[in-house]
């Protein structure tokens, strides 16, 4: 028998290499992207998962920018938090079998307790994107205890060409080939020295579905358990495109961000154990992908 799934912001990154996933699985995928519904309007919600019946969904929507959250965390909250427990209401009482998996983040560790953070690290968000989750994770977690099979996966860095331009990878990607190609002069960028726990977005997707496979719900982290810094960004990028970084990047403190979190990177042993889950991908092959990427797309 097919089964099927609901995705919230099948456009996106995540979503658009999901679909692709489920599909190639056999799935019969449904779903929303940006502009196609509004998620913390609850009858349109309702409405979507009746006509839909879905075996499995996966809530990837959100506002996920963190400057975006702190120009206007009323906006994210209500779309994150709302729009989460919406959701969550709708599976528990139109599908109340579905598996659910909810797209949570390493931001909420923010200041983190400890490093590398584990799915046991208290929550400690240092910015409303991180509230957002925190909140929104915690309406997963009263989802289970009422029965629903529902997973949290905490969700470090992950990029790939398809990669939205606002966000710091392929800002700088898109730079480098821009520059390249004579289209820029320079690359304005903040602190550089800011470190991440970057991952591939395929193999992100790819730890979501084995999430729902399990034999019960449970939360996991999905992250690579490397940190490395902006600057890395840079010069594999830039050396890509056959340039020099230190001709063309320019430091402006415009860019940096009120509190950024620090040493924020996941381990991922639990997910390795019950999901047999790793990450595929490495950091270098992926900048050097995203690079490229950007320079086919601008000829």
């Amino acid at each position: 028998m097919t089964r099927s799934a609901f995705i919230t912001g099948i456009t996106g990154q995540d979503g658009w290499y999901l679909r692709e996933l489920l599909e190639a699985k056999g799935y019969e995928v449904y779903g929303w992207g940006r502009d196609e519904c509004d998620i913390t309007n609850p009858d349109q919600v309702r409405v979507a998962i009746q006509q839909a019946q879905p075996d499995e969904i996966y809530h990837l929507a959100a506002q996920s920018h963190v400057g975006a959250s702190e120009a206007d965390s009323s906006a994210t909250m209500k779309v994150n938090v709302e729009g989460t427990d919406n959701l969550l209401q709708c599976a528990q009482d139109e599908v109340p079998g579905t598996r659910f998996f909810f797209a949570s983040s390493c931001q909420i560790f923010g200041d983190a307790a400890e490093s590398p953070q584990k799915e046991t690290t208290p929550f400690n968000p240092v910015n409303p994107y991180g509230v957002s989750k925190m909140e929104a994770t915690e309406k997963v977690y009263k989802a289970r205890e009422g029965g629903l099979f529902a997973v949290n996966g905490f969700l470090y860095n992950h990029e790939s060409p398809r990669r939205g331009s606002s966000f710091v990878t392929q800002k700088i990607c898109h730079g480098a080939a821009a520059i390249a190609l004579g289209r820029d002069k320079e690359l304005r960028l903040g602190d550089t020295s800011i470190k991440r726990d970057w991952s591939d977005a395929r193999d992100i997707v790819r730890g979501m579905w084995l999430s729902l496979q399990a034999n019960e719900p449970d939360d996991y982290i999905f992250a690579s358990g490397q940190t490395h810094a902006v600057q890395e960004v840079v010069e594999i990028a830039f050396q890509t495109a056959g340039l020099k970084w230190e001709d063309y990047v320019v430091s402006d403190d415009s860019f940096k961000r009120k509190k950024e979190p620090i040493d924020l990177i996941g381990d991922a042993s639990k997910a390795k154990a019950l999901l047999d889950w790793e990450p595929n991908n490495s950091f270098n092959e992926l900048i050097i992908e995203m690079t490229r990427a950007a320079i086919q797309k601008m000829r």
